[in-house]
């Protein structure tokens, strides 16, 4: 029914469009036939009120997928870089944070582990809202950081790198096929701020799905039922985006191409010095408002990419 619903909508936005195509075409035969020229000018108003949602609802068009209208889960993990990656981690947490709170989204940090110095060594978070997952996916790869480390006493220029995971929160209506007798989980204290209730419980849970070596983890809810809950949607949506990843590498090898997962794959980097640049390796998008786009600013990043996938 929920399917039904959003089809009917979708359906219905298409026919209003139409609808308001041929009324200004009849408006615009009248305003011709009267030489009305205030008239024509409100037509022209409109006609580009309407090519500007055509183009809108062309753009969705790459948002068509299975899972695009989700909610997703997002995964920064520090790579290379030591305590400049695990800085740079927190640095796209704030970003993609005010980048969701930009277009409307709330967001739940599930997971976090601090690093030694700064930063995190990894977080894990839930961005909900209609298309999260189809707009987030855009940005599924690794990322790399060149600047100044203010790490090195000798202020010298280091490169460290995050890989970035999206996932489609997968809810329970979806078949994931979890066998418990593959699970194993563990519970443990939650670290970090938390008052007493999070020191003297052991809430935390993680789990292991042993045929795949999936470790998924949450402890930011109070109770471990809830914190179990969690890590369960989270497993299930790293399990569909592996098979997904699988359908891909399969489709990828039949036509040829060289797929990666090394490092070497980035997809976006962040130069601070010795210039100020921020570019997207698969579409060639650029900026030198490097401020901007650490502050959440990064649609045109995300559109830039979702615009060259149309027609793939």
């Amino acid at each position: 029914m929920q399917t039904l619903a959003t089809l009917k909508d979708e359906v219905g936005q298409w026919r209003s469009l139409e609808k308001r195509v041929g009324d200004a075409l009849e408006l615009l035969d009248l305003a011709e036939l009267d030489e009305d020229e205030g008239l024509i000018r409100e037509i022209e108003v409109e006609a580009a009120r309407v090519e500007a949602e055509l183009v809108r609802r062309e753009f969705l068009l790459a948002l068509s997928g299975s899972h695009d209208r989700d909610s997703a889960i997002l995964a920064l993990h520090a790579g290379a870089g030591g305590t400049d990656a695990q800085d740079f981690a927190e640095i796209l947490m704030r970003m993609y944070l005010r980048w969701a709170e930009q277009q409307g989204y709330k967001t739940e940090i599930l997971d976090a582990l601090r690093g030694g110095e700064a930063g995190y060594k990894s977080v894990t978070m839930a961005v909900r809202g209609a298309f999260a997952y189809g707009y987030l996916k855009a940005e599924r790869g690794v990322h790399r950081l060149v600047r100044l480390s203010p790490f090195d006493e000798a202020h010298r220029r280091h490169t460290s790198f995050v890989l970035v995971e999206v996932m489609p929160e997968i809810s329970d209506d979806i078949e994931i096929d979890l066998n418990p007798d593959e699970l194993k989980i563990d519970v443990f204290k939650a670290s970090g701020a938390g008052g007493q209730h999070v020191q003297k419980n052991a809430t935390a849970v993680r789990i292991v799905h042993e045929p795949t070596g999936i470790v998924v983890s949450c402890q930011n809810e109070r109770s471990q039922a809830q914190n179990k809950e969690v890590a369960l949607k989270i497993l299930r949506g790293k399990l569909y985006e592996l098979e997904e990843q699988k359908l891909e590498e399969e489709q990828a090898r039949l036509k040829g191409k060289h797929v990666s997962a090394g490092w070497g794959n980035q997809i976006r980097s962040y130069v601070m010095h010795p210039y100020h640049m921020i570019k997207d390796l698969r579409t060639e998008h650029e900026t030198g408002n490097v401020s901007a786009v650490l502050d959440g600013d990064i649609q045109d990043f995300i559109e830039a990419y979702l615009q060259s996938t149309i027609g793939d």
